[in-house]
């Protein structure tokens, strides 16, 4: 069986979506915490496996020996490591024939909080014997594209990093048919992938480019940490979040998440989306 965890969430069910166009049905499996949201797997003859990974003990019946496990990393900074944790030993407990992570990209060479979560799942995932796959996902289009509403009312993209600092983006649904590649394919064992976009593009290039979809002027606004903190706070982020955008930023503007490899083109044969059409699909699902 191919297994999917957190395949109710964001990045998951794109997974099991291009999962389906590759294998049949009755190969797949998905683990997640509340059956009543997994209708999409369920409609489609997909096996749904219930467990908490707050809950180790939830995750004895997970997996099977000779699974191939997608650990989708979770979202909740302070408790996905321990997360993590209860998954590589629930794996390890079945004998999994893979388990294949969602990681950062740079792995060990970043140097922000987001990605010290990654670096110590990785290392875990070594430590258990199993063979792995790192997916070291750079970042998501979607996390500048779905503030569009916020930006084109103001007028402005705010953030703490240069203007010049670039990013090499791709689409959630670009790294979704990733992971379904290495899932249903052959050959990934013990291999680490760098996943990016196949260009990179600059914060000063995203406002004009924004401006040239949407027909209106955006700029891009570098303000100080002190001030884009306190945005986030009144956008309504928690104030334990707010130094770890800030971090974020600061690994932007360091170049560290604008690295471009080739690795995701190659594994979902075919070229990354590219910024103007992931701008242009977020702006037609906005009504703009």
């Amino acid at each position: 069986m191919i297994v999917v965890t957190g395949a109710t969430g964001q990045l998951g069910r794109l997974v099991v979506r291009h999962l389906l166009e590759l294998v049949p049905a009755d190969q797949l499996a998905v683990v997640v915490r509340d059956r009543a949201r997994a209708t999409h797997p369920a409609e489609h003859g997909i096996t749904v496996r219930t467990a908490d990974h707050d809950i180790p003990e939830s995750l004895i019946d997970a997996f099977q020996p000779g699974d191939r496990v997608l650990l989708v990393s979770g979202n909740q900074l302070g408790r996905r490591l321990a997360q993590h944790d209860a998954v590589i030993q629930a794996a390890k407990t079945a004998d999994v024939a893979l388990l294949a992570y969602t990681s950062i990209l740079g792995g060990p060479a970043t140097r922000f909080v987001i990605a010290d979560d990654h670096q110590a799942t990785e290392h875990a995932i070594e430590q258990s014997g199993l063979p792995f796959t790192f997916l070291r996902n750079g970042w998501y289009t979607e996390n500048y594209t779905t503030q569009l509403p916020h930006v084109l009312a103001r007028g402005t993209v705010i953030g703490t990093a240069d203007g010049h600092s670039r990013l090499a983006t791709a689409t959630r649904d670009d790294y979704a048919a990733a992971a379904a590649a290495v899932l249903a394919g052959t050959g990934h064992e013990n291999m680490t992938y760098e996943l990016s976009g196949d260009r990179s593009w600059s914060l000063h290039e995203y406002a004009a480019e924004l401006s040239r979809h949407a027909g209106e002027n955006i700029t891009y606004q570098q303000v100080s940490a002190v001030d884009y903190q306190r945005m986030l706070s009144a956008a309504g982020l928690p104030d334990a979040m707010l130094p770890v955008f800030v971090d974020t930023e600061d690994a932007i503007a360091r170049g560290e998440l604008a690295t471009v490899t080739g690795d995701l083109s190659r594994l979902i044969d075919r070229p990354t989306t590219p910024l103007p059409a992931a701008i242009k699909t977020q702006l037609a699902t906005a009504g703009q």
